[in-house]
């Protein structure tokens, strides 16, 4: 409880607390009344949702088809801990790793130029930001898609193929049910923190792309308007708890469907 008040209740209390002063700290309501105003910020906000969404859409689609390769491995463990490795490493190495891959120099246009194509502009682009951050946030998708399949009896896939279903019967009908939580769970861990990423946008997507995150960086650090930065802040973790909230009330509607069923 010393721990929660501290490091979760405390910050989120300045923050909301800043968030109504500005920058002659006077109290005002005026931030609130500039975000929900102004068409740059609304962009923002846009942005951010539509990028998270990419995002987490792109590592849904990588990891189940991997979680589900990795739980047919014979050392699975060994390879679960090779995706996972790359969590150690500091995102602002693995960002500058990828400025020297991207770059105009680097190996991928090396790569295009020795077999005939040309080097392209491939950092500071859209694409650069998508793919990196899809690549850091993967381990966090993979491992509770993965923890779920590893739960699941066997047996029943192989009724499944018995009763005559196909692959794509099984998959549907079977191991996405079943998986269902952990595929959530891997969303609510990829959707939420990209929602605020602020440091690729910088690096990867050479300012082309702007999100809350970036809006946050720039208030707190270049216009000093720590106000209006804790305003976005507090939008932001109304969306996460938002989405977070959906999430659980999904989950106590079939709960409570499913208890009514066994109560028949």
């Amino acid at each position: 409880m010393l721990w929660i008040i501290l490091f979760v209740i405390a910050p989120v209390a300045l923050i909301i607390y800043q968030s109504f002063f500005n920058l002659d700290h006077q109290f005002t309501l005026g931030n609130y009344a500039t975000y929900f105003t102004s068409g740059t910020y609304l962009r923002m906000t846009l942005n951010s949702f539509w990028y998270a969404l990419i995002i987490t859409v792109a590592t849904v689609l990588i990891s189940y088809p991997a979680a589900l390769f990795l739980n047919q491995l014979k050392h699975k463990d060994l390879w679960l801990l090779l995706i996972i490795l790359p969590t150690w490493i500091n995102l602002l190495l693995k960002s500058y790793a990828f400025i020297g891959i991207f770059g105009q120099n680097g190996s991928v246009n090396q790569f295009l130029g020795f077999i005939g194509i040309g080097p392209k502009q491939i950092l500071f682009t859209d694409f650069s930001f998508i793919f990196v951050a899809t690549y850091i946030e993967i381990p966090f998708m993979i491992l509770p898609i993965y923890n779920a399949i590893a739960e699941i009896d066997p047996a029943l896939l192989n009724a499944s193929r018995d009763l005559g279903a196909t692959n794509w019967q099984t998959l549907t009908r079977v191991l996405l049910p079943l998986t269902r939580k952990g595929v959530v769970a891997g969303v609510q861990a990829v959707f939420i923190p990209s929602l605020s990423l602020f440091m690729l946008t910088r690096l990867i997507g050479g300012n082309r792309v702007i999100t809350l995150g970036t809006a946050i960086e720039e208030h707190f650090l270049t216009t000093m308007n720590w106000g209006m930065g804790s305003t976005i802040g507090v939008i932001l973790i109304v969306m996460m708890f938002l989405s977070m909230a959906l999430t659980a009330e999904r989950r106590h509607k079939r709960k409570g469907i499913g208890t009514g069923a066994k109560e028949k």
